[in-house]
């Protein structure tokens, strides 16, 4: 089987560059698109599948071994395989190793490497919306791979207080506990149910699937919807009823299509090494007609 190429190698070489995704409900995903049309900017050919365990009769597990010995660059990973990849994979970064999932995995000569782009993508979605304005108080609803990294990424943000919220109230707690850690003197607050930890949230963010194509609703009841910002990170559908009932509430609303965007961006540049022209990038993606795809 052919070797996985370095960044170097891509940068300077013509082969197709391999890519995937390994997720469930992935059907409308628009990341094959973005890596193509990154391809494009560059002059490189990119292949760009969609890898639903159920569908191809395999476990993840299997897929990502199947993937690194049939010469892929890497993969993109999404819900609900961030955590259990990253039992899988070697992870050098710190704040990865702390986050506890990936969504970005290199095949690299030593090994499959672990990253995660959801947390930078996170922070550069929040500036190019609010600058350098604070997020405040926020409340998180869902503490699972994505929610884990936007939760540090509040951290570092200077959030001013996190409530986390999470039927799973173990897990939340955790989080809490690892959130306090990075940050002494941070107030962290868990609870079941997100309506009852949400008074006075200036910040509110929908990290669960709700929302997504094939689970419709949203995580928080309207009359819970207050506050001065709120975010969610599917982005499939772009315009979710939790983001619909934030805009008409007044909040500022950022879509979860800007970590889309923003972690992609990161993930190429892990994935290549290449130059990329976001602007340029979001243009096309709004040309594009999906059903070319």
């Amino acid at each position: 089987m052919p070797a996985p190429e370095s960044p170097s190698e891509i940068a300077s070489d013509d082969a197709v560059i391999r890519l995937g995704l390994i997720g469930d409900n992935i059907a409308v995903s628009q990341a094959p698109r973005l890596h193509r049309l990154a391809g494009l900017q560059n002059g490189r050919e990119v292949t760009y599948d969609r890898l639903v365990p159920r569908e191809l009769g395999q476990d993840h597990a299997t897929i990502l071994a199947d993937c690194a010995a049939q010469g892929y660059r890497g993969l993109n990973i999404t819900y609900p395989y961030k955590e259990k990849v990253a039992a899988l994979v070697r992870i050098s970064d710190p704040m990865v190793r702390r986050l506890g999932a990936v969504n970005t995995v290199l095949f690299e000569p030593t090994g499959a490497e672990g990253h995660n782009t959801d947390h930078s993508g996170f922070i550069s979605a929040y500036r190019a919306a609010r600058g350098g304005t604070p997020p405040g108080a926020t409340l998180l609803i869902g503490t699972g791979g994505v929610g884990r990294a936007i939760a540090f990424a509040l951290v570092a943000l200077d959030a001013a207080e996190i409530r986390l919220a999470d039927h799973d109230i173990e897990k939340a707690e955790v989080l809490a506990s690892e959130l306090e850690a990075a940050k002494p003197g941070l107030r962290v607050t868990v609870g079941r149910d997100a309506a009852e930890i949400s008074e006075g949230a200036e910040g509110l963010i929908n990290a669960t699937p709700v929302g997504m194509t094939g689970h419709p609703g949203s995580p928080l009841e309207a009359s819970a919807i207050t506050g001065a910002w709120a975010f969610d990170a599917v982005y499939t559908p772009v315009e979710t009823e939790f983001l619909a009932v934030a805009q008409a509430a007044g909040l500022q609303v950022i879509s979860g299509y800007e970590l889309f965007i923003w972690q992609g961006v990161d993930a190429w540049k892990l994935f290549t090494g290449l130059p990329l022209d976001v602007a340029r990038l979001r243009s096309d993606l709004a040309k594009t007609d999906p059903a070319t795809s």
